[in-house]
């Protein structure tokens, strides 16, 4: 119902604008024409009452009078025919007909297309300075950090299976129990949050690394803080909460380039109506980052749209940033290493799994470098840590669903076991 009124107040507007438009058109060149002729005759009076008073003083002749009122008179005559051949044009019926129909339906269909692309139909206008209002807003009643896990929880209340979770479970459990007369072990306390979040622990993984952090105090990392952000977000299923946020900030005063916190600060706008912020921060962490950052599709994804809602409309989206040069096997190498020896073929592959690994661990990766180490972990025949290494990836990428479907994809081409979510 809004809808219709709008759309039938808008067909007002444009129906007077064309009447507005229509008058000027039809009465313009008419009233101009009139105005013009006018004009000319007052001269044209002016110099006959003048060659008439040089007469009386004796100042003209009268052979040269009469020559001047017959130039005069046949100046009078050439208007009355080119003004009487101007009134004929505008005056054509038909012809203003035609250009009155064509104002309207250019004036209503073109409007109308306009708004349609560029508007929004059914919302109230709305100010950049009551949007930002609005935004701010909702970013200081955001739920809290326990209230969006707790959601979470609901959504997503059974963990994820997979094999050796039965193994890993004890473990876990019995390096709680230890950590438990050992509040100053950072290492411990490092470890636990890692396996916590294997389990789908993710609160047990926060408070193990909020351990870790104020054991630090000072001397806390931005990769400690990053960490612990990352682990905030993922068990909200991607929401930034105020505490959050309070980390990702203390992350970024620390190193105000950790691509970690930027890239969360950019979603945390965005959750709060804030796309102008996201653009400006997703455009810094562009520069920032790798070709193999698993964030780089989504916000090169992005951008583009970012750009037109922050009026930035001439932005041009960069191009693909350059890899990282530490990579895993490829097909094309482990295909290669069929051509060694049995001992320097598994020493070659397992140095480059070790090597991946590590970079993963410390410094995270795309989804095709996680289904590259699980395809390399299955020709090793290292079926456990696979196994493993398969769940982490799912818990790094349950909010991704592309990646998410990369990883399981790529968990069924090698034959590992467990549900895929």
């Amino acid at each position: 119902m809004n809808t219709l009124i709008q759309f039938a107040g808008f067909a007002i507007i444009a129906l007077l604008v064309s009447v507005v438009l229509l008058r000027a058109i039809t009465h313009a060149s008419r009233v101009g024409t009139a105005d013009l002729r006018e004009r000319a005759m007052r001269v044209y009076r002016d110099q006959l009452s003048e060659i008439e008073r040089d007469m009386a003083r004796g100042t003209l002749q009268p052979t040269e009078a009469d020559r001047l009122r017959l130039e005069i008179q046949r100046r009078i005559l050439d208007l009355d025919r080119d003004t009487a051949g101007a009134d004929k044009i505008s005056a054509a019926p038909q012809t203003m007909r035609l250009v009155a129909l064509g104002v309207i339906v250019v004036t209503v269909l073109g409007s109308g297309a306009l708004y349609m692309g560029v508007g929004a139909v059914g919302y109230r206008d709305l100010p950049l300075v009551q949007r930002f209002a609005d935004a701010a807003v909702v970013r200081a009643n955001r739920p809290s950090q326990s209230e969006l896990e707790t959601r979470f929880k609901a959504a997503f209340p059974d963990p994820e299976p997979f094999e050796g979770r039965d193994t890993l479970e004890p473990m876990v459990a019995q390096l709680r129990e230890a950590l438990a007369n050992r509040p100053e072990d950072i290492v411990g306390y490092g470890l636990l949050a890692q396996n916590e979040a294997r389990l789908g622990n993710f609160t047990a993984a926060i408070a193990a690394q909020v351990r870790v952090v104020d054991v630090k105090g000072d001397q806390a990392t931005v990769e400690d803080m990053a960490f612990l952000l990352d682990l905030m977000v993922l068990a909200t299923g991607g929401w930034v909460s105020p505490e959050a946020e309070a980390i990702m900030e203390r992350a970024l005063r620390l190193d105000p380039t950790n691509t970690i916190a930027l890239y969360y600060l950019g979603r945390m706008y965005d959750q709060t109506g804030r796309q102008d912020m996201t653009f400006r921060v997703w455009r810094r962490l562009h520069e920032l980052s790798a070709g193999d950052d698993p964030w780089i599709d989504e916000v090169r994804a992005a951008l583009p749209e970012l750009a037109q809602i922050s009026g930035e409309p001439r932005y041009s989206l960069p191009p693909m940033p350059a890899g990282a040069t530490t990579r895993g096997p490829t097909a094309a190498d482990i295909d290669a290493a069929q051509d060694m020896s049995a001992e320097d073929r598994t020493a070659m592959i397992e140095s480059m799994v070790d090597g991946l690994m590590a970079r993963l661990a410390n410094d995270g990766g795309s989804a095709q470098d996680w289904a590259q180490l699980l395809r390399a972990l299955s020709v090793l025949d290292r079926r456990d840590q696979a196994q493993a290494i398969l769940q982490e990836a799912r818990t790094v990428f349950a909010a991704r669903p592309d990646d998410l479907a990369l990883i399981n994809q790529m968990a069924r081409d090698v034959g590992l076991s467990g549900t895929a979510p």
